[in-house]
């Protein structure tokens, strides 16, 4: 087939229980269209990062490999989604003197400000893949969205930086380029699924996107429409799993089904009467449980997430600020009642978090567990300050040395 003339690309979601990767372009109403998938079993990960290189590199390539066959063209560079306890974040202001009052301020003023709020002192250990623009003040007066064109003689910025582990970083690369693909950009995998899921009126009254994974749970705030604190928390859908597997003293398989087919975030009353039927250890090889027992325990690590949620919240400040809410995505999202339970317990408006905004496979793709591999797509393909930074037009500055310029993703695939 011809190259497509359209930009393409990309994403690559090494999540802890499968790897994903979606190839698409923008389609012709401006969205994300979707012209390929690939999903493989995750193998190598460990609380979210690369712990055996081999499978995981092995992993990363037979998804590759699928999402080349569903798309018929081959995916040579990617971006690629990073998460995990070693992701820190901090907000930064800065602050630079406009030398000619008589002329307006230039978009060159604007990158010199964002330049000058970007630069932070960091261990040597630890790497900046993010500096993210949340708002500009002209003459220390009331924000604006975007300072160019006005005048004024000085202007400041604040800006959104996160940083992650060098060796994770590395080893996450070593991975992907392993697999035969070259990484073209990194995306923290809040920041994406915040952009696939996220609406415009959320993002500008505040809001809290907590999408929970296999092993972590990964949280974004935007407050006033831009990004104000992420942060990654060790817990997430396998400690339901694990927790079932233990108190039931079954297979983690058994475990994953009944907490997937039957399991809620809730126990009551109306549960008494049912019970299920799961694969057990010793001379018996199936028993019978109370379906109440197993949503007990679901109910008790449920809570546990969502009160650690609730505690980063107020630590970051913003607790009380959210008006939106939680908007609750990934594949952990899916525990039925979950957001009721989420409302009751931390006392915000809380809804079920699905991919929008695009088109093409949304039989395959619908889901809160595809929310990360969907806006990896999007925020690349936007080329700006993705919806979840600023809605104004803008930057993000490259940094590290870890950003390629957009434009050369739109080269990332080729025909086979």
């Amino acid at each position: 087939m011809s190259m497509r003339r359209r930009q393409t690309v990309a994403a690559i979601d090494v999540g802890s229980t499968k790897v994903t990767v979606i190839v698409g372009d923008v389609g012709e109403n401006g969205d994300t269209r979707i012209l390929g998938l690939g999903v493989a079993p995750a193998s190598g990960l460990s609380r979210g990062v690369i712990d055996n290189i081999q499978s995981a590199r092995d992993a990363i390539a037979i998804a590759v490999e699928k999402a080349e066959q569903s798309c018929g063209m081959r995916i040579l560079s990617a971006v690629v989604g990073v998460s995990g306890n070693h992701i820190q974040s901090q907000n930064n202001r800065g602050i630079i003197a406009i030398p000619d009052r008589s002329r307006p301020i230039s978009p060159d003023d604007r990158a010199r400000v964002l330049e000058a709020a970007g630069q932070i002192s960091i261990p040597t250990n630890r790497q900046v893949i993010h500096v993210l623009p949340r708002g500009y003040w002209v003459e220390g007066t009331d924000p604006v969205s975007d300072p160019v064109g006005m005048f004024g003689g000085r202007l400041d910025a604040e800006t959104h930086i996160v940083t992650a582990a060098v060796s994770a970083v590395q080893n996450l690369t070593k991975c992907v380029e392993g697999a035969g693909v070259q990484v073209d950009d990194m995306i923290l995998e809040a920041l994406a699924s915040a952009t696939s899921v996220v609406q415009e009126q959320e993002r500008m009254q505040g809001v809290a996107v907590v999408d929970i994974g296999g092993a972590n749970t990964s949280v974004a705030v935007f407050d006033e429409g831009a990004i104000a604190h992420t942060a990654c928390l060790p817990i997430a859908g396998s400690h339901l799993t694990h927790d079932l597997a233990r108190v039931l003293r079954c297979p983690w398989e058994s475990a994953e089904t009944v907490k997937c087919q039957y399991g809620a975030a809730y126990a009551d009353s109306s549960m008494n009467s049912e019970t299920v039927e799961i694969q057990a250890f010793g001379t018996q090889t199936q028993k019978v449980v109370p379906l109440v027992h197993v949503c007990e325990i679901l109910q008790a690590r449920s809570e546990e997430i969502l009160e650690m949620v609730g505690l980063e919240l107020k630590r970051a400040g913003y607790l009380d600020k959210i008006a939106a809410g939680l908007v609750l995505t990934g594949g952990g999202s899916l525990l039925r009642g979950l957001p009721e339970v989420a409302e009751a317990r931390l006392g915000l408006p809380a809804r079920l978090g699905r991919p929008h905004g695009y088109s093409g496979m949304t039989d395959l793709v619908g889901s809160p567990a595809y929310a990360t591999s969907i806006g990896l797509a999007e925020y690349a393909l936007l080329g700006r300050d993705r919806p979840a930074d600023l809605p104004s037009p803008g930057f993000e500055m490259p940094v590290g040395g870890i950003f390629r310029r957009i434009a050369a993703i739109g080269r990332a695939l080729m025909p086979q």
